[in-house]
């Protein structure tokens, strides 16, 4: 599903209203029905509505909403803010049409003084203040009603976006001057800044209406962001062969584990198998020779010459795909071997932990790096390869697009919504997924996911889009049965075989 920027959002409204055609109060009307009907859905009549409504056309939705309510049997209370006396146009048609409602009788335009009312816990709080045009933080008074709202105990409905958030970069935005929504009702589609973790404290739960929206216009226009679903995914599986052998399957190779870390050498070679390869090797030290032979009989072992870490390459041409860096330490030896090997690796290479760490540590190293490489880092190991620590998800994502650009290389930053950005610049968030994931070894699993793929042959764009997503519904399916809190690594490759089989079964 595409994810258009603020200014494509200004676009899509005004294609729809032009080639519907259907005129902007009208859309208008449409949109606060949408809205009203997923409050009423929620809340009770008995609540004490009060609206908060901009000079802008999210303001003149939130009085659409309010005269809905009161035609719903709601007692509502309606502030609008007009203190430069310059409403939009639906905005100011709306307000004419509310004001003459024979059931509106609280109604106070605000041009100059604002004596806010009681917000208490049985108040809801409808913000239509500012929605996505927004394009610099709030403040003043506006700044003074966000706080005013997020220090009271009423439950707080955003439309479209909560007032002072803006559509993708928050970086520089005054997070005290963003509304703290209970409920965000967005509008056709989710905003980019809705994918980020920084912002979610402002989000709460959001539920995207469908208000009809051009249909054409989202199908023809491009975009730079968009969001993998379960459809998505159905349609890329690979179908085995009835004749298919395991030579025919694909062959992988793990580069991982190293003194005291044969754990994630494990981990991503059981997720590599349970991935459909036909045969995984790992390469790792001796003194990991039992462990890996005991925990996965399947696969192939090859032993370094270095007892206590991986210090000599490979002769990788018998290999569909190399998947290095779970569990394999940073020494020096290990360093140099992993650039050389590099080097005489023909075949797509998954770069995860500690390859992307020994990369950090020689930063130099970066522009030597082949064409398109894999790197999964999360969050803390992308800045180590940046140099700098990101003010912002926005603005770590932006350099994570930059990235791959320059080095021709395929970038997934590992999140809840983690984001494969590729060499073309686009990017791809995954909707699977939850917070039990994030513990130790959940990365190890996705490198052996997305190693398995590509030696099946899949792309490179294939795998990681197809890896995300079945790591995270293994995810979602092993922590329906053990709960977030309890969930492991190893619970995700548990849960591998039962997310193909979702995904094949109700293709």
């Amino acid at each position: 599903m595409k994810i258009f920027t603020g200014s494509q959002i200004h676009e899509l409204d005004k294609y729809t209203i032009e080639h519907e055609p259907i005129e902007s109060i009208d859309l208008m009307e449409r949109a606060a029905k949408a809205i009203t009907d997923a409050i009423t859905g929620e809340w009770p009549s008995d609540k004490n509505v009060i609206v908060f409504a901009g000079p802008g056309n999210n303001g003149g939705d939130a009085l659409a909403v309010a005269r809905m309510l009161l035609d719903r049997g709601y007692d509502v209370a309606v502030w609008l803010f007009n203190i430069g006396n310059r409403l939009s146009e639906d905005c100011a048609t709306n307000r004419e049409r509310l004001t003459e409602h024979r059931l509106m009788k609280k109604f106070t335009e605000v041009t100059v003084d604002f004596d806010p009312p009681k917000l208490d816990a049985d108040t809801l709080v409808i913000d239509g203040l500012f929605g996505s045009g927004l394009k610099k933080p709030l403040s003043g008074g506006f700044a003074s009603l966000v706080k005013y709202i997020n220090q009271s105990p009423a439950k707080v409905i955003s439309i479209d976006l909560p007032s002072g958030l803006m559509t993708e970069d928050n970086t520089y935005n005054v997070r005290a001057n963003i509304v703290k929504a209970d409920l965000t009702l967005t509008l056709q589609q989710k905003k980019v800044s809705m994918m980020f973790a920084d912002t979610q404290a402002f989000l709460g739960r959001i539920k995207v209406l469908d208000i009809g929206l051009s249909e054409e216009f989202i199908k023809n226009t491009g975009s730079q962001y968009t969001t993998t679903e379960a459809d998505d995914i159905k349609g890329k599986l690979r179908k085995r062969d009835a004749f298919a052998h395991k030579g025919s399957m694909g062959n992988a190779l793990l580069i991982a584990g190293s003194y005291g870390m044969a754990g994630a050498a494990v981990l991503a070679a059981r997720a590599c198998m349970r991935s459909g390869v036909g045969k995984a090797t790992v390469l790792t030290s001796e003194t990991n020779r039992c462990i890996i032979q005991t925990a996965i009989p399947e696969a192939i072992l090859k032993i370094d010459s270095n007892e206590r870490c991986f210090s000599n390459t490979i002769d990788t041409d018998s290999y569909d795909a190399v998947g290095i860096g779970p569990g394999l330490g940073t020494d020096e030896d290990t360093a140099v071997a992993l650039m050389a090997q590099l080097r005489r690796t023909k075949c797509p290479v998954v770069l995860d932990a500690d390859a992307l760490n020994i990369i950090a540590n020689h930063r130099t190293w970066m522009q030597h790096l082949p064409e398109k490489l894999i790197m999964t880092p999360h969050p803390k190991e992308f800045d180590r390869l940046c140099g700098s620590v990101s003010s912002s998800d926005y603005e770590r994502l932006s350099k994570a697009r930059d990235m791959a650009e320059h080095l021709e290389a395929y970038i997934i930053l590992k999140g809840h919504h983690s984001a494969l950005c590729t060499p073309d610049g686009s990017v791809t968030f995954n909707t699977s997924g939850n917070a039990g994931m994030a513990t130790a070894g959940s990365g190890d699993v996705l490198t052996g996911i997305i190693t398995g793929l590509l030696a099946r042959g899949y792309t490179r764009a294939q795998a990681c889009i197809t890896g995300m997503y079945l790591h995270g519904l293994a995810g979602d399916m092993a922590a329906h049965e053990t709960g977030e809190e309890s969930l492991m690594a190893s619970d995700i490759i548990k849960y591998i075989p039962q997310a193909f089989k979702q995904l094949t079964d109700n293709k």
